[in-house]
């Protein structure tokens, strides 16, 4: 295994994906987070949904939100890290805020008034746009008025870490622009937001829980078999593993990477995966008869 792939928690940073979305869970971190993105102070009604699966219909495709809430307005703010340019993204922003605004109003409501203000957020190392600036921002406007809006209530904003137009914005944003790239205790000393120290705060505590290592080793583990495999196979469930050998030699492999690069100890392991030390030994054996059977028949 490869040190890239095997990257511990450690050295995540706040624009991979899984330490964003853990990070943005506490309602605190994602509050100072979106305020200092949209430089206005947010008060956040609600604790943060993370990993959100929104499908409105059997019918049509879901989309999975980073990290959802709402403000004391009602106003729904939704945020995603994105760390590849995809080549759809500004669809795929499209989409979403659709999916997002049909799930908004109850059904048989009349008012078409009592949609949720909604305010789209998308954060990315790369400049989407390519006019070198940290963010753009999208409101509905006329084309023969410019300065007539639509108010609708609906926004969209785009944050390229990698900006240039450092005039425009606060110290505090150009150290979070900052931040973001290099969630190090160095870049986080150097600051005087005390927004950013709190997110900061956030960020050590997760980089320290073992619950969220396991947690991420078994992230990594399913991205792994989900593209080796073609499906995601990663999440492993207790009893019925090891009762074939594609399940078994999954146990196998979860178990122990865990150990390896947590650091646990066998039982440790098992435990965190919701199995037992005999369901391992038991899984170890069925491959031994797997591959004498194997050999029989040859």
């Amino acid at each position: 295994m490869t040190n890239n792939v095997t990257a511990k928690l450690q050295n995540l940073n706040l624009e991979d994906r899984f330490l964003f979305d853990e990070t943005m869970e506490d309602q605190e971190a994602y509050q100072a987070a979106v305020s200092i993105l949209l430089d206005e102070e947010i008060q956040l009604l609600k604790q943060p949904e993370t990993e959100k699966e929104l499908r409105v219909s059997p019918l049509l495709r879901e989309i999975r939100l980073d990290v959802v809430s709402m403000d004391q307005q009602g106003k729904i703010y939704y945020t995603e890290m994105q760390k590849k340019d995809t080549g759809n993204l500004k669809k795929r922003s499209r989409y979403y805020q659709a999916q997002m605004d049909v799930s908004l109003l109850e059904p048989g409501s009349a008012d078409f008034n009592l949609l949720n203000d909604s305010c789209f957020i998308m954060i990315a190392p790369f400049d989407l746009f390519g006019k070198k600036l940290y963010k753009y921002t999208f409101e509905g406007t006329c084309r023969e008025c410019p300065e007539l809006c639509l108010e609708d209530g609906a926004m969209r904003v785009f944050i390229n870490t990698r900006g240039t137009n450092r005039e425009d914005f606060s110290q505090e944003f150009l150290d979070f622009m900052e931040y973001i790239s290099s969630s190090t205790d160095q870049v986080a000393g150097r600051t005087t937001s005390g927004k950013i120290k709190l997110i900061h705060e956030r960020v050590k505590k997760i980089r320290l829980s073992e619950k969220m290592g396991v947690k991420y080793m078994q992230k990594w583990e399913e991205l792994v078999y989900a593209r080796d495999e073609g499906r995601l196979e990663g999440r492993i469930e207790g009893r019925n593993e090891g009762r074939n050998e594609e399940h078994a030699c999954l146990l196998i492999r979860n178990i122990e990477s865990i150990m390896k690069n947590l650091k646990l100890d066998l039982g440790k392991a098992c435990e965190s995966i919701g199995t037992t030390v005999e369901e391992y030994h038991q899984a170890k054996a069925n491959l031994q008869r797997y591959a004498a059977e194997r050999e029989q028949e040859e």
